[in-house]
């Protein structure tokens, strides 16, 4: 399968050769989302930017917003360059969030099929489970008060008034 090839020119411009158009670092950012498979080249020696473009995005989304690496995990993850355990690191992150987006994926599919067809399928039978219950409440309730009240009706009519 050939991937996508977007070429990096020295004005920084990308070009998408897929789509043969001009495309922004955003537009880069959503094939990532939309799970596309590119990489990108230099366009004159054919270089591969691929990794330093990926870092790029990161870099303006952790400035931009709401940052999702702390300043404490940069700096950790900064130690571990020339470090003799650089390499396992990387392959330590990159199992991790692996695992991380397995069990998403899992945790997406469980509440997907609590929820059966439509939240509103669950939330009916949520809504006749709880009136189930309140009707069993209510008949648990009347009817021990009702026994309770024939029991005291009982007691009445065998305790004999104390005569003086």
């Amino acid at each position: 399968m050939a991937h996508r090839v977007i070429k990096k020119y020295p004005n920084r411009r990308l070009y998408d050769t897929e789509i043969s158009s001009y495309i922004t670092i955003e537009d880069v950012r959503q094939l990532i989302v939309d799970g596309e498979e590119f990489e990108v080249r230099d366009a004159k020696s054919g270089e591969d930017l691929t990794r330093q473009v990926l870092l790029q995005i990161i870099a303006e989304h952790e400035q931009d917003g709401e940052p999702m690496l702390s300043t404490q995990l940069l700096s950790q993850i900064i130690r571990f360059y020339g470090d003799s355990l650089q390499g396992f690191m990387g392959n330590y992150l990159e199992r991790s969030m692996q695992t991380f987006l397995e069990q998403q994926n899992q945790f997406r599919q469980q509440v997907g099929s609590a929820l059966g067809q439509t939240p509103w399928t669950m939330m009916n039978q949520l809504t006749e489970r709880n009136l189930a219950l309140w009707k069993e409440f209510q008949t648990t309730l009347t009817g021990g008060v009702g026994r309770a009240a024939e029991h005291k009706q009982a007691e009445s009519e065998t305790v004999k008034p104390r005569s003086r």
